[in-house]
């Protein structure tokens, strides 16, 4: 596989990542913000791909313990290659289907405290020609469910699972949310800008939580005169948490 050499986080984590296909854009970087995790505590990451969301995660939070499970062996590799490039000794990647197998079945060592997703929402629409993007957008009917079920299998009592989802598919999310146990749901809109509807959202439910829905202020992430917004800015250069 063909890479390019990049950075997350102004600069903070060495980020390589496929020159064609699916390329990281701003979702990981912000799903990992809104993970309320602390140092030392254990995280999930389905689909990690080439592992941006994990890498800033751990950027954020000295001594995490994260597990990235990847489907596609090269982008697990290359995910591999990143993780002891930065030097996160407590990341760890491991190929493995979430649709065919729950992370019991490929994770040893116990529960997890939060577990986090960017996973497949295109359900419709013109196919990618790139495999790597075509996996990582789209999914079959019920993909999100599976997804849900299975990352919130290993969670302790009160851990979290957090997406971050198109806002057209904020039904079935929280549907899948539900079905997995994971009440107490918390929706961040993520706005393009001011004036403009969301798009993507994050999405955050609770194992075990039975507190009513929760519609949080947002993020802008655009300013009008161009570039991001200072609250934008906090978060993907300055590697800010987004609280949820």
């Amino acid at each position: 596989m063909e890479t390019t050499d990049g950075a997350l986080l102004g600069g903070r984590v060495r980020h390589a990542q496929p020159l064609v296909g699916h390329r990281t854009g701003l979702e990981p970087v912000l799903l990992a913000a809104a993970v309320p995790a602390r140092p030392g505590e254990r995280v999930l990451e389905g689909g990690t791909g080439s592992g941006a969301a994990l890498l800033c995660l751990a950027a954020r939070l000295p001594g995490l313990h994260g597990v990235g499970i990847e489907r596609d062996p090269d982008m697990a590799a290359l995910a591999r290659a990143n993780v002891a490039a930065n030097g996160f000794g407590g990341l760890a990647v491991l190929e493995g289907d979430l649709t065919a197998s729950r992370p019991a079945e490929f994770v040893a060592g116990g529960v997890f405290d939060h577990a986090l997703a960017n996973p497949p929402w295109h359900g419709s629409g013109t196919a990618s020609p790139e495999r790597l993007r075509e996996a990582a957008k789209r999914g079959a009917s019920g993909l999100i469910a599976i997804w849900a079920r299975h990352l919130a299998a290993p969670l302790r009592h009160r851990g979290t699972l957090t997406l971050v989802v198109a806002a057209a598919a904020l039904p079935d999310c929280l549907a899948a949310l539900s079905e997995a146990g994971c009440g107490s749901p918390a929706i961040l809109p993520l706005w393009p800008r001011a004036d403009r509807p969301a798009r993507l959202v994050l999405l955050q439910g609770v194992k075990g939580g039975r507190g009513p829905c929760r519609i949080l202020p947002g993020l802008v992430l655009h300013a009008e005169g161009g570039g991001f917004t200072p609250a934008a800015e906090a978060v993907l250069r300055g590697g800010a948490a987004l609280i949820i």
